[in-house]
This record gives C-alpha cells, structure tokens and sequence, in this order.
C-alpha cells in the first residue's frame, strides 16, 4: 500500500522562549540540515491543527491552541529534488504558513526518529544563521525583531 502524496501546504512552528532561545532539530541522515518544527497539512484540517499536530509529533509537546501566534504570514519556494517524489507528480512547489509558540522555558524534546537526529536551544541570532532554509532563518528574525519591539516598549512604559 502506497501513501498518498504530501499536500504541497504546510506549516513552520518557530518554538522559543520569551529571551528568544529557539529550538532547532538536525534532521536523521547526518546531513546537517538543522529547521525548526515543519509539515505538511493532512486532509482538510486547518492548518493551526497542522502546526499543533506537527509540534507534538516532532517535539512530544502537547501545546493548547492558545499558545499558538499564527503570524498570517505565506512563503511560496521550491520543493528541493530530493525530496519531490512525495508529492504528486509535477508539484514542484510549496506554500508554507508562518505560526510560532512561545515557552515559557526550554524543555527537552522527545524527537521522532525518523525525522530528527539531534536538537538544541539556541539563541535567535545563532538558530537564524544554523537552519538550512531562507523561509526559517527570515521567521526567527521576524519573530525576534517583533519580541525584542515588544520588550522595548515594555520597558520604556515601565520606566
């Protein structure tokens, strides 16, 4: 029995802490290719279900739907060679959708190994320059530019 082929709409899940350590995962075949949580949306679900559903499937973390920032942000790219075939044929891109969930602490995650050899927390600027793809490195710089806004601005109305 085949699988069918992977929808090309899928979800990147920026995990990390209010001081902007971030997760990153190597992916299995000793490639060094270091992401943050992605996949592909299954059926019709929408597609916070996709990044929650993803989040527990790559880390163990059962995170609520509250927790979630959906940032309505898209990015359109091409899928590599490599990993075409599980999609059908003549797909040759893929619509990711932004989302990221801030922790209150780091935890250590229980990785699916088939997936992901290793993971770590970094902090943003060394997450944003060790993820292979343009699409995850622009997320964590968003995600950081956005956090450390908000922190400025606390602080001055605290003063």
């Amino acid at each position: 029995m085949s699988l069918a082929p992977k929808q090309p709409v899928s979800a990147l899940v920026v995990i990390h802490t209010a001081d902007l350590h971030v997760l990153v995962m190597e992916r299995v075949g000793g490639s060094g290719l270091w992401q943050s949580v992605t996949g592909s949306r299954e059926g019709d679900e929408p597609l916070a279900t996709t990044a929650l559903r993803e989040v527990a499937e790559e880390t163990g973390l059962t995170a609520a739907p509250a927790m979630l920032l959906d940032w309505k942000l898209t990015n359109r790219f091409p899928i590599l060679p490599r990993w075409r075939g599980r999609y059908a044929a003549g797909v040759t891109h893929n619509t990711e959708h932004l989302f990221s969930l801030c922790l209150p602490a780091t935890f250590t995650p229980v990785l699916a190994p088939e997936e992901h050899a290793a993971a770590c927390w970094l902090p943003w600027q060394e997450a944003a320059t060790r993820v292979f793809s343009w699409t995850n490195r622009d997320a964590i710089r968003l995600i950081a530019r956005r956090f450390n806004a908000v922190g400025q601005a606390t602080q001055q109305s605290s003063s």
